[in-house]
C-alpha cells in the first residue's frame, strides 16, 4: 500500500520509485513512534470526550495504539519504507488492526501539527536529559574540586597558554562546574519555552471542530497549547535553540578535553587518564592515547554542524509548513546522541583520573608566576602600579638573561633596578603564597574554594 492510495486525493499516476525513497523519512523518524502514539491516544481521547467520537470508536482506536505501542517497544513492529513516515505507518498497522474506524483517528488533525507535536515531545524530553546529565557532571567536578582541595594541588593557570599565576586545581574543576550550571540552565530554559503543543492546530489555519486543546497539551505533559497555528506548525526555533545549547555545551567539553590532552602529555605530566579511556597504537607500545577526550573534542564540529545545518534549513522557508522542515529531525537525534554518551564517558573518566601533585606544582612555579605578586607588593608600599609593573618586568628580563628566578636575585641585581627594592621584599614569595594571597570573591585561594565548594553543593540540592 503506497501513501497515495492510503489517502486518495487527486493523483492519477503514481510516485516514482525514486522520489519514495527520496520523499521517506521512516529511516530515522520511526524513533517518534512513542511520541506519535502518545499524541494520538491523547487526540482520540479528546475527541470523545467532547462528542466527536463515540466513546467505542474511541476505545477501539486506543486499544490498537497500545498494541502498536507494545509492538514497538518490544522491537517487533515492522517499518515500511513504501508508508514515507512514522505517521502513516502506524496509521497504516492500526486500520490493519481495527478496520476503518482508524480512518477517525485523524479527524480534525493534519500531519503538520502531528510531526510539530512529537518532535516538541521528543526534543523537550532531550533537553531535561541532557540538562540532568549535565548536573551530573556538574556534581563530579564539585566532588573532584573537593578532593583536591586538601592536601591542595597547585596547577599553573594560563593566558594565552603562557604561565599566568598559580591556581589551586579545585579552582579549575570549579570552572568547568560553571560553565556545566549554566549549559543546564539552557538546557531548562529551552524546555520551558518549548513547553506549548502544537496539537489541534491542524495543516495551518487552526479546525472548525470543537476541539480542546488544553486537554491535549494536559495529558501529553505540556504547560499550554501554542497560541498561533501558523507558528505553531512552520517554526522549528525550539530545536534551533536545543541545538544552540547542544553546541555551546560542546564547546565547553572540547575546552575540559583540550585542557587534559595537553595535561596528560609527557611534556606536561599532570595527569594520568584511566587506562579503561584511553587506547593503544597499532605500532608503538608505548603509547597510551587520549581517545575519549580527543574524540569528545573531534564531536564538537559536528554538533556545531548540527546547528548550521538546521539554520540553513529553516533560513528561507516561507509559513507554514514546507518538506525543508523534514530536515529538522536527524541534527537533533544527532546532536543529542552524541552529548548523551560524552556526558556519560566524562562522568565516569574524571574521578579515575590521578593528578601528579608533585609535576603540577613544579609547573606552577615557573615561568615567574609570581611575578605579578611581587608588583602586588611593590604597589602595596606605595609605589603606583604601572610603575611597579615596569620594575619587575625588568627583574625578570634579568632573571631570564641569567637563568634563574626571582627569588635568586642578589640585593645588588635589585637595587640597580630600582633603588627602593631590598632582599625583604622577595621573602615568602612562592607559590603557596600566591594561591593564598587571591582572596577576592571568586578567588583561588583556599578559603575561597572552600566556600565556593560549599556553595556549588549548595546549588546542586535545589531543585532543577
Amino acid at each position: 500500500m503506497t501513501v497515495k492510495k492510503l489517502w486518495g486525493g487527486r493523483f492519477a499516476e503514481a510516485t516514482d520509485a525514486l522520489v519514495d525513497r527520496f520523499n521517506a523519512s521512516i529511516t530515522f523518524d520511526q524513533r517518534l513512534a512513542e511520541q506519535d502514539i502518545r499524541g494520538s491516544l491523547a487526540h482520540v481521547r479528546m475527541l470523545a470526550a467532547q462528542g466527536i467520537l463515540s466513546t467505542q470508536e474511541a476505545e477501539a482506536i486506543a486499544e490498537g495504539l497500545e498494541g502498536i505501542l507494545a509492538d514497538v517497544r518490544a522491537g517487533r513492529f515492522e517499518w515500511r519504507v513504501d508508508l514515507e513516515d512514522v505517521h502513516m505507518n502506524v496509521e497504516s498497522a492500526l486500520r490493519d488492526r481495527i478496520g476503518p474506524v482508524a480512518g477517525k483517528l485523524h479527524t480534525a488533525r493534519s500531519r503538520n501539527d502531528q510531526v510539530a507535536t512529537d518532535f516538541r515531545l521528543f526534543t523537550k524530553e532531550a533537553a531535561l536529559h541532557l540538562a540532568d546529565l549535565a548536573r551530573e557532571l556538574r556534581a563530579v567536578m564539585v566532588a573532584e574540586a573537593e578532593r583536591h582541595l586538601e592536601p591542595p594541588v597547585i596547577l599553573p593557570g594560563y593566558t594565552h597558554l603562557q604561565v599566568a599565576q598559580p591556581i589551586l586545581l579545585s579552582h579549575w574543576f570549579l570552572a568547568y562546574a560553571e560553565m556545566l550550571e549554566r549549559d543546564e540552565g539552557r538546557f531548562r530554559d529551552a524546555a520551558r519555552r518549548m513547553d506549548e503543543s502544537p496539537l489541534g492546530s491542524a495543516a495551518l489555519a487552526g479546525t472548525g471542530w470543537p476541539l480542546d486543546r488544553h486537554a491535549t497539551a494536559q495529558a501529553l505533559g505540556f504547560a499550554r497549547p501554542t497560541r498561533n497555528s501558523l507558528d505553531a506548525v512552520g517554526s522549528r526555533d525550539f530545536a534551533l535553540e536545543f541545538l544552540s545549547a547542544c553546541a555551546i555545551l560542546a564547546a565547553h567539553i572540547s575546552r575540559l578535553s583540550e585542557e587534559l590532552i595537553l595535561y596528560s602529555t609527557f611534556e606536561f605530566g599532570f595527569v594520568t587518564l584511566p587506562d579503561a579511556f584511553t587506547t593503544g597504537s597499532s605500532i608503538m607500545p608505548q603509547k597510551k592515547n587520549p581517545d575519549v577526550a580527543e574524540l569528545a573534542r573531534g564531536k564538537a564540529g559536528r554538533v556545531f554542524g548540527d546547528l548550521m545545518g538546521l539554520l540553513t534549513v529553516v533560513k528561507g522557508t516561507p509559513l507554514a509548513y514546507n518538506k525543508d522542515l523534514q530536515e529538522d529531525k536527524e541534527p537533533v537525534f544527532d546532536a543529542f546522541d552524541t552529548l548523551e554518551t560524552i556526558l556519560r564517558l566524562y562522568a565516569a573518566m574524571l574521578p579515575r583520573a590521578r593528578w601528579n601533585a608533585q609535576a603540577t606544582l613544579h609547573a606552577a612555579g615557573r615561568g615567574f608566576s609570581t611575578a605579578t605578586d611581587l608588583a602586588d607588593r611593590l604597589a602595596q608600599g606605595g609605589m603606583p602600579f604601572r610603575e611597579a609593573h615596569e620594575v619587575v618586568g625588568k627583574l625578570v628580563a634579568l632573571c631570564v638573561a641569567q637563568d634563574k628566578n626571582l627569588w635568586d636575585l642578589t640585593a645588588e641585581e635589585l637595587h640597580m633596578a630600582h633603588s627602593g627594592l631590598s632582599p625583604q621584599i622577595l621573602e615568602g614569595l612562592t607559590v603557596e603564597a600566591s594561591v593564598a594571597s587571591r582572596t577576592s570573591y571568586g578567588g583561588t585561594a583556599p578559603l575561597q574554594v572552600r566556600a565556593q565548594i560549599e556553595a556549588a553543593r549548595e546549588r546542586l540540592k535545589e531543585d532543577a
